[in-house]
């Protein structure tokens, strides 16, 4: 099959969150499984000069985009069996920054309807487009406006990934016409119109042929209040077309037994290094050197729906537990401050980190015993997914990815690889940090086997790529 994947951000090229992991680890994965497969995305000057070194020049256009007629490049690499296109126009991308403009509209619409315009210039007419999240949310509106008048792609079919739903490119009225090229029927009709403004994402999720979630427990919330951000209606008139397909990670990439960055590395069939790693984590991060105290990690943006105000409520008694703490991350001034403020009172047992430092990752994912992940929501989470990989158990709360990857430890049968509550709810946070403390202290053999399972579990992209496979297929029958 022939799928031509749109994203705004792909790892190795350019990356701000999860998107980019799964549009730099899919397409590779598509193509192994016998797709041609091409990527575009915007050329961004965060783009790295190695590899613009490596492109290719294939043409130039104009791109029209309401009452204006755009410059547009096109540049391609070839790489892991995948054809990457690159969009030049360095007005829209040549920034500090991909996202956060005051033009992202008119930026992100650009690209949109260079996707459109840019099909005769590529090497085959795509039977799938793959869209992902607000960014690409008007090339199923466009392909339908343009397959009108233009024969060739009316047989071109879209999916639309959500990746999370609460952002979703919501403009004025008046953008339609001036800023997007759209005729009024589009919002007349209410394709297009949500709340008296144009939502794109509405307009995605109501012209594409497929819906996909990152998580089959995600596909289900998104039909609530909760957690779809004034979509629910949408997504449960859009029902009978919306699957949910769980995010994978990189095997190879997230991999102990290979990983150079690693004081030692380990294997489900020799678990030595593990202990190595954890006392190099707690010599690089201030912690007293104590083998036998569990280490808890978190590795999170510090904000009100990663569960953050659960921790806080309970900090000191999950400190009572003779445990050590270690926070990677940043975000909200007042999370920030009371992990600060913390340092102090637990010095030896507890250190922080303010912002991202990829290094430092991987030595928690693989330093620690637990990694708490207490999340309101979670679209699908790859942290869990990491930590299980390096053989730290994960504790989370059961939404999203997190309850589709973590199931809970099963005392009398050995079952489960971590432990999980429902409600939202520091009690039950905590009592579950409780039980995983207990089991790491007086019953080390289960523990042990908790390790292994989730080191055990197939968390690739073949299976993904399996999934969004038959998708595909379901639709262009």
């Amino acid at each position: 099959m022939k799928i031509l994947f749109a994203t705004s951000e792909a790892v190795p090229f350019c990356k701000t969150g999860g998107l980019a992991d799964v549009a730099g680890s899919l397409p590779q994965a598509l193509a192994k499984s016998g797709n041609e497969v091409e990527v575009i995305l915007p050329l961004y000057q965060r783009v790295a000069d190695k590899w613009k070194d490596q492109m290719s020049f294939v043409c130039s256009i104009e791109v029209p985009l309401g009452w204006r007629r755009v410059y547009c490049g096109l540049f391609r690499l070839d790489r892991d069996g995948v054809i990457w296109y690159f969009v030049d126009n360095e007005y829209y991308f040549k920034r500090d920054s991909l996202y956060g403009h005051y033009d992202d509209g008119e930026r992100f619409g650009f690209f949109s309807r260079a996707v459109i315009s840019l099909l005769p210039a590529m090497q085959f007419t795509p039977e799938i487009i793959h869209c992902n999240d607000w960014e690409t949310a008007l090339v199923p509106i466009y392909l339908k406006d343009e397959c009108v008048r233009w024969s060739e792609i009316r047989g071109i079919k879209t999916v639309f990934t959500i990746h999370n739903i609460e952002y979703q490119g919501r403009y004025g009225k008046e953008t339609l016409e001036d800023l997007f090229g759209l005729a009024p029927g589009w919002f007349a009709d209410g394709t297009i119109a949500m709340d008296g403004d144009v939502n794109l994402l509405k307009g995605a999720l109501m012209t594409c042929d497929a819906i996909t979630a990152v998580s089959p427990t995600y596909a289900q919330e998104l039909r609530y209040a909760y957690f779809a951000h004034g979509m629910e209606s949408v997504m449960q008139l859009n029902a009978g077309k919306v699957y949910g397909v769980l995010n994978g990670i990189d095997m190879e990439r997230y991999d102990p037994s290979k990983d150079k960055s690693l004081a030692a590395k380990y294997s489900i069939k020799d678990m030595k290094g593990k202990a190595k790693n954890k006392a190099a984590l707690q010599e690089q991060m201030g912690l007293a050197a104590e083998p036998d105290v569990p280490v808890i990690g978190i590795l999170s943006r510090l904000v009100g729906h990663k569960g953050l105000d659960l921790i806080c409520k309970v900090f000191d008694q999950i400190m009572d537990l003779n445990c050590q703490f270690v926070v990677l991350g940043s975000g909200d001034w007042n999370y920030e401050q009371f992990f600060e403020q913390k340092l102090a009172q637990y010095k030896g047992r507890m250190a922080l980190y303010r912002g991202y430092n990829e290094a430092l990752a991987n030595a928690i994912y693989s330093g620690a015993d637990l990694l708490l992940m207490p999340s309101k929501s979670e679209p699908c989470g790859l942290a869990q997914m990491i930590a299980m990989r390096y053989g730290t158990v994960p504790i989370v709360r059961e939404t999203g990815g997190l309850k589709d990857t973590v199931h809970p430890y099963e005392a009398w049968c050995g079952a489960g690889n971590g432990f999980t509550f429902a409600d939202y709810n520091s009690g039950d946070m905590l009592y579950v940090i409780r039980q995983a403390v207990d089991l790491y202290y007086n019953n080390p053999t289960a523990f042990a086997n908790l390790r292994k399972a989730g080191m055990s579990e197939d968390f690739s992209w073949k299976r993904s790529a399996e999934a969004y496979n038959d998708i595909y297929r379901t639709i262009r029958s």
